[in-house]
């Protein structure tokens, strides 16, 4: 039996890969940098080797597994080059392990993590599904028929993948680190298309998406009356968001999921329309998407005093408006607190006025400094350049996080895809 090592094991797309080949009998180990992730939880749950990088770590007889973010100079690629070894990228992997199930790829510039994570519980209702979800959580369920996976566009990784369904949840500009324009990103998504064997389940509401030209059936899903999917008669109650669904303007049934958000029901209709395709039970699909508990990081709730204390991975000026318009439909009583972080001095530059405009949705804003990336350490810009934007911004780290306690009774909402949780946690522990 091979040993599996995973160079960037704390990765979220790796931590969930990890998993699954674990789940399934596999030996695996990994390594990475020392500096703690909300991603190594689950994989030492499951007593799985972390080790910090050293290109000691590699042995003969491994099977080396290396995350998007290392190139090829990597001190233990190289030594598993000089040693001869097996070295596949994970998303040559998964594209390879993807081939042996009904697989349905989860895709879109937005909402990808959340709508894998609600598609792969309400599958698992009625027939045995994995799934590898971008919050880092992977399971490798024994006989499992289907493969929920989170496919994503960054570098066109995704075209390393052939699934059988394709869940298009929008088109919009990110990563202005790879991506030269909006017509860039399209050509992306648009040659993904092409690979898909079955049907594209895609937001008709979706402006660019609707642009999208395919050989195989797709199936527009939105509020629209333009779309073959419909969501009509939205009604939210305590227990969540109720609404019904028309399929070619023949009513359904009424479905309900625990969020709020214009962009949870969208995303409850297109796991609702994958399971209509596949014909599963309708009941069973029912029940398991009124039980559903959400994602790590994707509006996480905590109860601290009399505050709501939320963690939340938005990280683009379209997720934070949907982020803080769900605080607001669930809470609409209570002041809302954005405390944000922006990701990457690229991705802050390109969105500057958009980031102001969509942090405006909250009652009060405090600002972190910009998180670098492995690939982007500085840049020109300061948070002071997004703070003057903002009428009444405040700037907050570790120090300071005390700020936070004369907003009583509020709904506080910890923002970003960096290191945004050490603010949350010095506030929780003060």
């Amino acid at each position: 039996m091979t040993l599996y090592h995973f160079v960037g094991i704390k990765g979220s797309g790796m931590s969930a890969l990890a998993q699954i080949l674990f789940d399934m009998g596999e030996t695996v180990q990994g390594s990475d940098i020392e500096k703690e992730f909300f991603t190594e939880k689950a994989l030492r749950e499951k007593d799985i080797t972390i080790l910090p990088f050293n290109k000691d770590n590699i042995k003969a007889g491994m099977t080396i597994i290396a995350g998007n973010a290392f190139n090829d100079d990597h001190e233990e690629i190289v030594r598993a080059h000089e040693l001869g070894l097996t070295v596949t990228r994970y998303h040559d992997f998964l594209g390879d392990f993807m081939s042996h199930y009904t697989s349905v790829a989860v895709t879109g510039s937005h909402g990808k993590t959340s709508t894998t994570g609600l598609l792969s519980h309400v599958m698992n209702g009625d027939k045995k599904t994995s799934y590898l979800i971008g919050d880092g959580t992977g399971m490798g369920m024994p006989s499992s028929e289907y493969f929920a996976f989170e496919a994503c566009e960054y570098r066109r990784h995704f075209l390393s993948y052939s699934p059988d369904y394709a869940i298009i949840t929008n088109i919009d500009f990110d990563h202005p680190d790879y991506f030269a324009s909006m017509s860039d990103v399209f050509n992306a998504f648009q040659e993904m298309t092409k690979k898909v064997k079955k049907s594209i389940v895609a937001c008709g509401d979706d402006e660019n998406l609707r642009d999208i030209e395919a050989e195989i059936p797709i199936y527009y899903y939105g509020f629209g009356d333009n779309n073959k999917v419909i969501a009509k008669n939205i009604e939210t109650s305590p227990n969540g968001t109720n609404f019904d669904v028309y399929i070619d303007g023949k009513f359904i049934d009424t479905f309900t999921t625990p969020m709020y958000g214009d962009h949870q029901v969208l995303n409850a209709l297109a796991v609702v329309t994958i399971c209509y395709l596949e014909g599963l039970d309708r009941d069973r699909v029912k029940h398991a998407l009124s039980t559903f508990g959400g994602v790590k990081r994707r509006f996480s709730e905590k109860v601290q005093n009399e505050q709501v204390l939320i963690d939340d991975y938005a990280h683009h000026p379209t997720e934070i408006k949907a982020t803080l318009q769900s605080a607001h439909l669930k809470y609409p009583e209570r002041k809302v607190v954005a405390v944000f972080q922006p990701h990457t001095f690229s991705r802050t530059s390109a969105f500057l006025e958009d980031f102001a405009e969509s942090l405006k949705l909250a009652d009060k804003v405090y600002l972190c400094d910009i998180f670098g990336s492995a690939r982007e350490q500085s840049g020109a810009l300061t948070i002071g350049d997004l703070q003057i934007l903002i009428p009444g911004a405040e700037l907050i780290n570790e120090s300071n996080v005390n700020l936070l306690k004369q907003h009583h009774d509020a709904v506080i909402i910890f923002m970003g895809a960096g290191d945004i949780q050490k603010i949350q946690a010095s506030y929780e522990k003060l």
